[in-house]
């Protein structure tokens, strides 16, 4: 027979654990699992579904998770994954456009939202120290299924979408090590770029080829990335804090020019 006490416990238990936390309607809990050069593969540790969790948990592809340390692992597998973004479900800030795209860049991670609603999110590799990629307001300028980077041709960046013109900055897909890792560029999950691709807007421009008549899909980039820190997601304060994302800002005037994509400068 049940206590009435056990039952008292079990209710709180349920009401701590529906709490809104400010960013997920559920208060998640994860663990941090240390993984040697004798550690067995993720592969054979994981289902393919939560392989993929686990590569937005830690911000690297399947490839890098063997090589990480420590491993950022949910306690519960079950819920839709939109449960799991560190990123607030509603951004009302963006209520008002149709789609807007953030990364935040202390995170290291992008999210997706319609109507202030998030619709996915997942995990970014941001500029390096020496190549950091720049916060403020820009737009979904132009798009190529691949690219060569002008910089180093064997470079080849898939589902390209360009966001700063001028500077050849764009959303990619490249590899996720786990930190930032590129020259300015935001690179993606390969699944990740391919739906970016389709859900994001590209600008149009005037007969000159060079004013932007319609902008593309907002991209809020913000914050700096403490390169001196470890990564935060290691971090259970920073796990159950909420993330505030600040009102859209002026756009990014600079990026708003166009020009034929074949005489772009193109980063990685």
């Amino acid at each position: 027979m049940v206590s009435w006490a056990a039952l008292d416990f079990a209710v709180l238990a349920l009401l701590t654990l529906a709490a809104a936390s400010g960013q997920n309607e559920l208060r998640l809990s994860f663990r941090l699992e240390t993984r040697t050069a004798a550690s067995p593969a993720v592969e054979k540790l994981y289902s393919a579904s939560q392989i993929e969790l686990l590569e937005k948990l830690n911000r690297a592809d399947v490839l890098h998770l063997n090589r990480l340390q420590l491993l950022v692992v949910p306690d519960r597998w079950h819920l839709d994954e939109l449960a799991y973004s560190p990123l607030p479900q509603q951004y009302e800030a963006g209520a008002d456009n149709g789609k807007c795209l953030v990364v935040y860049l202390p995170g290291q991670i992008f999210g997706a939202y319609e109507h202030g609603r998030l619709v996915r999110w997942g995990p970014v590799s941001s500029g390096r120290r020496q190549r950091p990629t720049p916060p403020g307001l820009f737009h979904l300028n132009w798009k190529s299924e691949g690219r060569h980077s002008t910089v180093d041709p064997q470079w080849y960046m898939r589902w390209y979408f360009n966001f700063n013109n001028r500077e050849g900055m764009a959303l990619h897909a490249y590899a996720m090590p786990g930190y930032p890792a590129s020259h300015a560029c935001i690179r993606l999950l390969e699944r990740d770029a391919m739906w970016l691709f389709g859900w994001g807007e590209s600008w149009r421009l005037a007969a000159d080829g060079v004013r932007a008549t319609d902008p593309g899909t907002p991209l809020f980039i913000v914050g700096e990335y403490e390169f001196a820190a470890p990564p935060p997601w290691h971090s259970v304060a920073w796990r159950s804090q909420a993330i505030g994302l600040p009102s859209l800002p002026a756009s990014n005037a600079d990026a708003a020019h166009g020009a034929p994509p074949s005489a772009l400068i193109l980063q990685e």
